[in-house]
């Protein structure tokens, strides 16, 4: 799915029941160009602040999240546009001020019950301290899977392999799971003996 500027109508099917005529209020209202995006590894979502005179405020959205990651997401990316319009970049990009933004937003949304009861619950961690990337809401994201409308088959989330079981990543590498530091796990590469560090919703397949 090639990256394309999506019609407003077009967006309700990206979003959860109940939240369309409020997303739609705050991208007409500062003048958004939302585009949604194939699958990117590295990040769910990107802001750009408008720039130039005549520019347009832009986020982009990967558009295979379930409903309800979508619009975390795109909360996230408006919580950024928020900062900007106060601040411009004299403040750090998730800094107390996004993170206040941010706190804002969730709560308006989940007033709405817009949200089922377990991720609502899972969000409360968001609402007193965001973390500035997906990989920081562990919790949060495990929950979220849930709801993904297709699942891998075979695969099963790095915290739910047993200490020193082997597992296999997509490229073929194979690892022993260790201890848990801090978010991550450290694992062994079974051939070279490297260490690696992986998140706890890292999917992967038990050997």
């Amino acid at each position: 799915m090639p990256a394309k500027e999506h019609p407003m109508q077009a967006l309700s099917g990206y979003l959860p029941d109940g939240s369309f005529e409020k997303v739609v209020q705050y991208l007409h209202h500062y003048k958004v160009h939302l585009t949604i995006t194939r699958q990117r590894k590295s990040v769910l979502g990107d802001y750009r602040h408008a720039g130039g005179w005549g520019r347009n405020h832009q986020i982009s959205i990967n558009g295979n999240l379930n409903k309800f990651e979508f619009l975390i997401t795109l909360l996230h990316e408006l919580a950024h546009l928020l900062t900007f319009e106060l601040h411009k970049n004299k403040v750090e990009p998730h800094g107390k001020e996004w993170k206040s933004q941010f706190s804002r937003l969730l709560i308006d949304f989940v007033q709405q019950k817009i949200f089922p009861s377990d991720i609502e619950k899972a969000l409360q961690r968001s609402i007193i301290n965001p973390a500035a990337t997906a990989n920081g809401e562990t919790d949060l994201l495990l929950v979220l899977r849930k709801y993904d409308p297709t699942k891998k088959e075979g695969y099963v989330f790095v915290i739910d392999v047993p200490e020193g079981a082997v597992f296999q990543t997509d490229n073929g590498k194979v690892f022993r799971k260790g201890e848990k530091r801090r978010k991550r796990y450290t694992c062994v590469e079974i051939k070279t003996g490297l260490q690696y560090s992986f998140s706890a919703i890292s999917e992967v397949r038990l050997i």
